[in-house]
């Protein structure tokens, strides 16, 4: 079964190879290409660029390198410049600009604000597999599932990308993505040319989230789906709970954090105040009748919680909580 994990700065020679050497891409990028390991190994770690491999278990334990998914949150003032005629390649722009210090990536702080307020713009960047693995359909969707799995809980407000491939592009198509025309500044359902013909030249595809919610692209609705977060749990808090719901216990949060076991209890102590004093029914009461109801409590309340953040990913994607207090405050 195809899996998927963060990018590792180990990884990114192996995908930058994978673009160099496609037939598709690496006319794209040119002598760009030699910017694109600098680039992803500047962004990496980043929260507006996301990065990750998609491996197959093969052999027992052992896991073969399938591809990678890249993305990346750039700022208002890049996205007006790409939708304008005539239209270029998105990656390499944002590789060369990145290495001349000069990046549309958000910064973590730019990141955080957006999310909490106006909306993000997001730059489906690449999604890599070799010749092969491309041609296989559950190759293909998971890659399309990861992406829209990541990104839930943004509150992205326009998605970008270019097709890597005419397989892409026909499934981007099939599945109702739209196609940016930049001189009626709009999207469409169409342009003119054959799969192959489109995918070999400058184009965007993609979605406003009026669009998507409005059921013109169904299987981007899911990543457009947005709520307010109602619990504003600071950088380190998410931190946590997003390494219990890989099911980490507590020793092992405290090993993976580098924090002490105190903390790590702290840390739960703290969530679960904020979450009782915000929405007790999330984390449910215990049930009656054991002896040791402090400690079933404590199971019972981990684990509804962690139920609860699967189903809403936006309390763990970053945020400005000031703004984010100030705009619950007036709804």
């Amino acid at each position: 079964m195809l899996q998927y994990r963060l990018m590792q700065a180990t990884d990114v020679a192996r995908c930058v190879e994978i673009v160099a050497t496609d037939p598709f891409l690496a006319p794209r990028y040119g002598n760009a290409i030699a910017d694109l390991e600098t680039a992803w190994l500047l962004l990496l770690g980043r929260l507006a660029f996301t990065a990750i491999v998609f491996e197959e278990p093969v052999d027992g334990d052992r896991l073969r390198f399938v591809g990678a998914g890249i993305s990346a949150f750039v700022s208002d003032a890049f996205v007006r410049e790409i939708k304008k005629p005539p239209l270029g390649w998105v990656g390499p722009e944002i590789a060369r600009r990145t290495c001349a210090d000069d990046s549309p990536v958000l910064s973590d702080r730019e990141v955080a604000e957006a999310n909490t307020r106006g909306g993000l713009n997001l730059i489906g960047w690449h999604g890599l597999t070799s010749i092969e693995d491309a041609k296989r359909p559950e190759v293909l969707n998971f890659v399309f599932s990861s992406f829209i799995d990541v990104h839930r809980g943004f509150l992205i407000k326009e998605l970008l990308g270019q097709a890597d491939s005419p397989e892409v592009l026909q499934s981007m198509r099939n599945s109702g993505g739209y196609f940016y025309d930049p001189w009626l500044r709009a999207f469409v359902p169409s342009i003119a040319g054959s799969v192959d013909e489109i995918a070999g030249r400058p184009h965007l595809m993609g979605s406003t989230r009026e669009l998507a919610l409005a059921g013109t692209w169904l299987s981007g609705s899911a990543m457009f789906s947005y709520q307010p977060p109602q619990f504003f749990f600071n950088r380190s808090e998410q931190r946590l709970l997003q390494a219990a719901m890989q099911g980490s216990t507590d020793m092992e949060l405290s090993e993976q954090l580098a924090i002490s076991a105190s903390s790590v209890r702290r840390c739960w102590l703290s969530i679960y105040e904020r979450v009782a004093s915000r929405s007790p029914k999330v984390l449910g009461e215990p049930a009656a009748g054991y002896e040791n109801a402090n400690a079933v409590r404590g199971k019972g309340k981990k684990h509804r919680l962690l139920a609860y953040l699967r189903e809403h990913p936006e309390e763990l994607r970053p945020l400005s909580r000031k703004l984010g207090v100030r705009t619950a405050a007036t709804r």
